[in-house]
């Protein structure tokens, strides 16, 4: 009898999670699906809308000419052209709702879904309803800039800007001239320049002697990081293991090796090196290869300070100061347990 209870009780804890789990994905589901805010909100002027009540873009254009221009040149104009958009909503009101009341309303605000009133967190759903099927925004939600109120339209214009000519310009300047084209992304400047708006702390790396060329437009920050969210700290981009970012163009240091060396395995590359910019040569931390291996390997100081003179870590020999003239393979070894060559 015992038993049977069990059963039960286990089938009905069962049963009330799973219905938790459906309602929770239909709440979700309904809103990547493609619908627009306006329409999960039933006194919505919009919630009703039919397909009579869309006007067309080529409408919103006799009033909002500037928007229109730098839109028409944006992927968003162009769903029309894609076959898997043909029975959805296209143009401006697939963001803004239908318009036919806005404009019998003679452009009355409150009959058309106005994104200057919501938050950044309100913006960035209109945004999910369409991109969060795609792999790098599945995380946005979870994500550093969601957190802090940093939404979709603080870095990219759904308008589009109007191309201008080309000019010769800097993106280590936070100015309007630069070489490097923001259109692919629909950025609103170039993304050195997007990211060291906040993240001024760390455009002071990027002046220094050893340093990776982001500034130079060499290397992007989102090579590294993930703009929309993810699981590793500092939304580093995450594929094969926690340094990813790292071994993709450092693949000599990726292994596996037959002997890993620990710190690499359970810190990572930052525990030796700075990712942005150093003064030390190969973006170490510390000056000398040295003192970052004492750091570590402390038993060894015995025999640095007390050790006989000549000894294989005496530190009165110019050559011995250096770890690596022994321990040359310090990222891994397929040969020596002591990470010789």
């Amino acid at each position: 009898m015992a038993s049977a209870r069990k059963i039960k009780i286990g089938m009905l804890t069962a049963f009330v999670v799973l219905a938790l789990v459906w309602a929770v994905s239909g709440t979700f589901s309904s809103i990547s699906s493609g619908t627009m805010a306006s329409e999960l909100d039933p006194g919505s002027p919009h919630a009703a809308a039919s397909a009579d009540d869309f006007v067309g873009s080529e409408t919103c254009k006799a009033c909002h000419e500037d928007q229109f221009k730098g839109f028409a040149g944006t992927k968003h104009a162009k769903l029309a052209e894609v076959k898997s958009w043909k029975d959805k909503a296209q143009g401006c009101e697939s963001c803004h709702g239908s318009g036919k009341l806005h404009v019998e309303g003679g452009g009355d605000k409150s009959k058309i879904i106005s994104f200057k009133g919501k938050n950044s967190k309100e913006i960035s759903e209109t945004c999910l309803s369409c991109h969060a099927g795609q792999e790098s925004h599945n995380n946005f939600r979870r994500g550093e800039h969601w957190r802090n109120n940093v939404g979709c339209t603080d870095c990219h214009t759904a308008h589009g800007t109007v191309a201008e000519k080309p000019r010769a310009g800097s993106s280590m300047l936070v100015n309007n001239a630069s070489t490097i084209d923001p259109a692919p992304a629909m950025l609103k400047s170039n993304e050195q320049q997007l990211c060291i708006a906040c993240h001024s702390e760390v455009k002071s790396h990027f002046n220094k002697p050893f340093r990776h060329k982001v500034m130079e437009g060499v290397m992007k920050c989102s090579d590294c990081h993930n703009a929309h969210g993810g699981f590793e700290s500092k939304q580093t981009k995450l594929a094969a293991g926690s340094e990813s970012a790292c071994v993709k163009c450092h693949t000599d240091k990726q292994g596996p090796f037959v002997f890993e060396h620990a710190p690499l395995k359970v810190e990572g590359c930052a525990a030796c090196h700075t990712p942005h910019g150093s003064a030390n040569p190969r973006l170490l931390k510390r000056p000398q290869v040295r003192q970052l291996c004492i750091e570590c390997h402390s038993g060894i100081t015995t025999q640095l300070n007390e050790g006989p003179t000549g000894g294989p870590h005496d530190q009165k020999t110019l050559l011995q100061r250096n770890c690596t003239s022994c321990h040359s393979m310090i990222h891994g070894s397929n040969s020596s347990n002591v990470f010789f060559r």
